[in-house]
């Protein structure tokens, strides 16, 4: 066992349920109920332990000297989150752009507890052509689980209540927010 698992399983105590296909090269994984700074370390450690390059996006002011090499060594991207910008389509632009990467983000858009979600996440699936992949943080289990790739069919009203099933018995760390 190397030491990125064992800290994952021994230490910590989590497990992981599913995988990703490897022949999926591009998606848009939503990760939830997103409701700690620690699914940040969950997910860094899982993605070594299946050997899968996750990827999110973050302000490009990030990226530059002296630590912009820990967000891109960690799969991040550089953003230009300019007012003028559309960022649907700067997202999906970065992920035509690679030959391979799965953007990973929070549908909620915080951690705290929303009645929503954000549609980003959905319309940038359909502006890059990449299926969605659910992600779920559930604490207490200690278990990542996730889901089976979905391709959306362009009326989020009829596939975000399919993709919101997955996550029914999913708790967050802060069980309230979940």
């Amino acid at each position: 066992m190397g030491l990125t698992k064992f800290l994952y399983a021994r230490v910590l105590g989590w497990k992981i349920e599913g995988d990703f296909d490897r022949t999926i090269k591009k998606a848009v994984l939503i990760c939830a109920p997103h409701t700690s700074y620690f699914d940040f370390i969950i997910s860094i450690l899982a993605r070594r332990i299946l050997k899968v390059e996750i990827n999110y996006v973050a302000k490009k002011e990030l990226f530059a000297w002296p630590i912009g090499w820990y967000f891109r060594w960690t799969g991040g991207a550089p953003l230009n989150r300019g007012k003028a910008e559309n960022k649907v389509e700067a997202i999906a632009d970065v992920i035509k752009s690679k030959e391979e990467f799965r953007l990973a983000l929070a549908p909620e858009g915080t951690r705290k507890k929303v009645e929503t979600w954000k549609s980003g996440y959905y319309y940038i699936s359909l502006a890059a052509g990449v299926p969605i992949i659910p992600v779920g943080f559930d604490y207490p289990s200690k278990t990542l689980y996730i889901g089976d790739a979905y391709y959306p069919s362009g009326d989020i009203t009829v596939d975000e209540p399919k993709l919101k099933e997955f996550y029914k018995d999913i708790v967050g760390r802060v069980p309230e927010w979940s």
